[in-house]
């Protein structure tokens, strides 16, 4: 639904969008591209929250000696800033795969598509694999890359958005005298930071999203300066809060299990080491 909330055109708000993928292509047009983040999505995570984690004991070691010190707020910038440059390397490639799936409307088989058809509404892609390979053999490693820079613009305020607030909710909502927070709030404050994360970074996913539809069937913009304009000249400021609703409901529970699932996998961890190594 984001994708073709923010990249397609006629779709209009997000009830429409629902109906119009479900008349068209059934239920299986809203789980189109998920197979290639579904693989990734643990090496991605984990890089990123590794980065993370890891930038900040840095910091941490570097200020005070000790890894273990509580983070500053500019410790806690830095690192997801750092968290958010390392994502794109890894994000990027995915990201397009699943959009250029998501955007081709209708499903690949052989009695209905050339592989180098470039007709508005028909298939190109058979799968993800031939996806990539498509875009390495028509566009090369900087294709895989296509819109790289968007991404980045997203991400790095993105990460900001996102660890900032979950660990400052998190240790608002944490009873005076725990030593560390509940599931519960961990999965509220995990919630509430995937949420703002979306809603501060939609503006700029909307041109990332735009940049890697571009080139399914025709190149319409020439960077990402070129996409910003033509889509506000076109659409009015209103274009850059597409798909606004949909990451933000998204990004609630998605964030909330990721976050939970983070801090109880390194507590199980902890608990493990500790018994292994009394």
């Amino acid at each position: 639904l984001q994708t073709r909330l923010q990249a397609g055109q006629g779709y209009g708000n997000t009830l429409k969008c629902v109906l119009t993928v479900y008349r068209n292509e059934s239920l299986a047009g809203f789980f189109k591209g998920m197979s290639f983040p579904l693989a990734s999505i643990g090496i991605y995570s984990s890089v990123v929250f590794g980065v993370f984690s890891n930038t900040q004991r840095f910091l941490s070691q570097l200020r005070h000696g000790d890894p273990a010190a509580a983070p500053s707020l500019a410790d806690m910038t830095l690192a997801s800033i750092v968290a958010g440059v390392i994502s794109v390397g890894i994000g990027t490639p995915v990201e397009l795969v699943k959009i250029r799936l998501q955007m081709q409307t209708q499903p690949y088989t052989k009695a209905n598509v050339k592989l180098n058809s470039t007709v508005p509404g028909s298939p190109v892609y058979r799968g993800p694999i031939h996806c990539l390979r498509t875009i390495l053999q028509k566009e090369g490693i900087a294709g895989v890359y296509r819109g790289n820079v968007a991404m980045l613009l997203r991400d790095v305020p993105g990460y900001c958005a996102y660890f900032i607030p979950y660990a400052m909710f998190c240790d608002w909502i944490t009873p005076e005298g725990s030593i560390a927070p509940n599931p519960f709030s961990i999965w509220v404050a995990g919630g509430v930071a995937g949420a703002v994360s979306w809603a501060v970074c939609t503006p700029m996913d909307v041109v990332k999203s735009r940049l890697q539809a571009d080139g399914v069937y025709l190149n319409q913009y020439k960077g990402i300066l070129d996409c910003m304009l033509q889509s506000y000249q076109n659409e009015g400021l209103k274009v850059f809060c597409r798909g606004l609703l949909v990451n933000t409901l998204r990004g609630f529970p998605s964030s909330a299990a990721m976050f939970l699932g983070y801090e109880l996998s390194l507590k199980a961890m902890k608990r493990c080491q500790t018994e292994t190594n009394p």
